[in-house]
């Protein structure tokens, strides 16, 4: 069999762990950075490492010096900076040699880099990696987008990387081009609206019942030995019971709300709205990170209004089945999204694996995923995960708790954008017969749309058209 031979570009935070993991499992790697100190950096903390890193002072002199065939890591931010790094590196590769970009990149970027490289000879692969700095290190789960061949060649090593669950490597080819990052940027929306859930559930113990930042801390972590057990509920407890070395105060109250973003999950409600999908839970979460960063406007805004944030009358075992009933149509949500890139793009994705890929390494995993695997593998009717079996058991025990903390926090001027937006979605998807009749009435009044009949198909306009 011929050797392959891996090289990564780009030893910042996340790079450099990827980096010493692949080392740690037995492979050679060739390592370059933009900046060639940064090379420098990267080796004098690789201590028992560094035999296995051949360091270049640039990607130009990598990829030329490289034996082939050459599989080239890119872990960069996107845009700019993978344009500049494959027209760096595209003239020094021969037919075989590979690209992975394994950055948050954009899924239709990834398709136009693969129909360009393969057309060279070239290979590209669009690889979602999830799990942040520790899950670089120590076992990622990531998502694979390019042509089986390709994945073939580079299985070995990816996999050996990969978080494993029960002894299964989170990661696969989930389909061609740019599938994977597709996936990947999927999983940040539904991170985006899990982390939002969360902090409304936080904010009504805060606010609303006036509980302090480590006993909400513990409540999140008895939450976390339930059904919403994760990663995100996990921390989140762990953030709740930490404090501040400096002033003794909780840490959380001396951080300022106002939340940053990268942009995958408004790539996310982009695509959505692109194809025709509803992921209102994630919109609503990426609305409330915009707003978050409007710190000054909320200040002008509160003292304007002076708005009364009173007392809620709701229990700890209330909000949990609101929040579990909110995750779970969220996901729901999320995964309508794949389904409709799937025809659209004719990728053919395995949803269940989707959710098996998640299980580990990934800042959604969660006790919730093996359930969801379950049943997409059994088949939801309308493939909406909210009409499988299971699910809808789950929704109709959690979702009575949902309405009375959503009519509970709104009424008392507690902010539950995304709870909110869950239980709206979940009403207007179980709503036989809803209100756009109307809508198709107006629409044919001012601009002649037309529309259907009940009785005699489309087509049809109402006597104003006269």
């Amino acid at each position: 069999m011929t050797t392959v031979h891996f090289g990564l570009y780009g030893l910042g935070t996340m790079g450099s762990a990827l980096a010493q993991n692949i080392a740690e499992k037995g492979f050679h790697l060739h390592v370059s950075s933009l900046h060639a100190e940064d090379t420098d950096r990267f080796l004098s903390k690789s201590d028992g490492l560094n035999e296995s890193f051949t360091p270049h002072r640039s990607l130009t002199g990598m990829t030329k010096t490289m034996p082939g065939p050459r599989v080239i890591i890119l872990l960069v931010p996107a845009g700019d900076a993978v344009e500049d790094s494959i027209a760096e590196a595209r003239p020094h590769m021969r037919p075989g040699d590979v690209i992975i970009d394994a950055g948050n990149a954009n899924f239709h970027d990834t398709r136009r880099h693969a129909l360009a490289l393969e057309a060279m000879g070239l290979a590209y692969l669009g690889m979602g990696v999830s799990g942040g700095e520790e899950g670089a290190r120590t076992g990622p789960a990531m998502m694979v987008g390019g042509t089986q061949s390709v994945w073939d060649g580079v299985r070995p090593l990816v996999e050996a990387i990969a978080a494993k669950y029960e002894g299964v490597p989170c990661v696969d080819r989930v389909g061609p081009d740019g599938a994977g990052h597709l996936v990947k940027t999927v999983h940040n929306g539904i991170e985006y609206a899990d982390m939002q859930l969360i902090a409304e559930t936080y904010g009504v113990m805060r606010d609303g019942l006036g509980m302090m930042p480590a006993a909400i801390g513990d409540v999140f972590g008895a939450w976390n030995k339930g059904p919403l057990q994760s990663y995100l509920v996990e921390i989140t407890g762990a953030v709740l019971n930490t404090d501040d070395p400096t002033t003794g105060k909780p840490l959380v109250e001396m951080i300022l709300d106002r939340a940053g973003q990268k942009g995958t999950g408004r790539w996310t409600a982009i695509e959505a709205l692109q194809l025709g999908v509803s992921v209102s839970t994630i919109e609503a979460a990426v609305s409330a990170r915009v707003w978050s960063a409007a710190k000054p406007v909320r200040q002008t805004g509160e003292a304007i209004f002076s708005p009364l944030r009173e007392s809620v009358e709701l229990g700890t075992d209330q909000l949990e089945q609101a929040l579990l009933a909110a995750r779970i149509i969220s996901h729901s949500q999320g995964f309508d999204l794949l389904v409709a890139a799937s025809r659209a793009y004719d990728w053919s994705l395995d949803l269940a694996r989707c959710a098996e890929i998640w299980r580990a390494g990934c800042i959604i995993r969660s006790a919730l995923l093996n359930d969801i695997a379950a049943a997409f593998r059994a088949g939801p009717p309308d493939d909406v995960l909210c009409f499988a079996p299971s699910m809808v058991t789950r929704l109709q025990e959690a979702l009575p708790a949902l309405r009375a903390v959503v009519g509970a926090a709104t009424s008392a001027g507690h902010p539950v954008p995304a709870l909110s937006a869950a239980l709206s979605w979940f009403d207007g998807m179980t709503q036989g017969s809803g209100t756009a009749d109307l809508i198709q009435g107006q629409r044919d009044f001012f601009g002649r749309h037309g529309f259907e009949r009940f009785d005699g198909g489309a087509g049809h306009h109402g006597p104003w058209a006269d």
